[in-house]
């Protein structure tokens, strides 16, 4: 089995480097790059050898329909369906006008910006975008519950056209459960607990407010990796839960004992890349004391466990 990356290889034999490097040099180049990416890539879903890859169909479409699965994909499921042949081509089409206008002005020379990544006007859709972060604040700041309902009009309205969530719906044939059968929501929240996001990724302001907010509710905030400040011990910007990881970055016996429970991370779920990272800018007084290491010098989780905590 093998795949010819065509595109990638004219991209290469295109590419004009230094007058002492051959085109032969160059692709072998590539492919020992992206040779080592996908080994990476590969090693980190868990999975040891090639062989146990192939055929194995360890993921799911998402957006393809019948019509390309049968074809391309058969056997893997894409349990919502979605593009067909003719769409996928309208796309192609889209993007090569974009590229190879019939007249243009030699002057405009850049590419749309089609808003995958950062919101565009009349661009993609993002769940979080400049209108409902303005009502948001607006809500924050005057407390008014009418603008905090216009931020959720516009997040329920954000959600629909940019998640498979947002697709879900109440159903109406069946009956309602009584009220007085329903648990009271000050007993459901009690239940709730924040996701572990360490100081550090996340302000020290927001930090003590996830620990406060889940105080005043019952529930139960995660310190992440990244420690708690002592000062908060005694007070409602304690965390219940501990994150414990690899023994390191803030894991005192104080800190320990200050727990309700105690999370021990023995994987990354989150974010696709090496999992740990806090680049030195922003180790701050604060951090690397909490911390127990130097401001301005980097934190990685030191290997093999970033690679460990990447597995999704």
């Amino acid at each position: 089995d093998a795949v010819c990356p065509y595109g990638a290889y004219a991209a290469v034999a295109a590419f004009h480097g230094d007058a002492d490097t051959t085109a032969s040099k160059m692709m072998e180049t590539y492919r020992k790059s992206a040779g080592k990416a996908i080994l990476k890539v590969m090693s980190k879903i868990g999975i040891c050898t090639v062989q146990s890859y192939r055929g194995a169909q360890i993921f799911e479409a998402v957006g393809l329909g019948p019509e390309v699965m049968e074809l391309c994909f058969a056997g893997t499921p894409s349990r919502i369906a979605g593009a067909d042949f003719a769409i996928l081509q309208r796309d192609a089409l889209s993007m090569h006008t974009h590229a190879w206008p019939a007249a243009s002005d030699p002057e405009e020379v850049a590419l749309p910006n089609p808003g995958d990544y950062h919101f565009r006007q009349n661009g993609e859709a993002h769940y979080n975008d400049p209108r409902g972060m303005a009502e948001l604040q607006v809500a924050a700041r005057t407390g008014g519950s009418a603008a905090y309902e216009e931020y959720v009009r516009t997040q329920v309205a954000a959600s629909r056209a940019a998640s498979i969530r947002g697709l879900l719906d109440f159903r109406s044939d069946v009956p309602p459960v009584p009220l007085d059968e329903v648990e009271a929501a000050k007993e459901i929240v009690k239940r709730f607990c924040t996701g572990a996001m360490s100081l550090g990724s996340i302000s020290p302001e927001t930090h003590e407010s996830l620990a406060v907010a889940m105080n005043q509710l019952g529930g139960k905030s995660n310190t992440g990796e990244g420690g708690e400040d002592p000062r908060r011990f005694a007070d409602s910007r304690r965390s219940s839960i501990k994150q414990v990881a690899s023994g390191r970055f803030g894991v005192t016996s104080d800190y320990l004992t200050n727990a309700d429970e105690i999370q021990i991370k023995m994987a990354q779920g989150a974010k696709p890349g090496e999992g740990g990272e806090l680049p030195g800018y922003k180790v701050t007084d604060l951090i690397a004391k909490t911390r127990g290491t130097t401001p301005g010098v980097g934190l990685i989780s030191p290997p093999p466990h970033h690679d460990i905590y990447s597995i999704e």
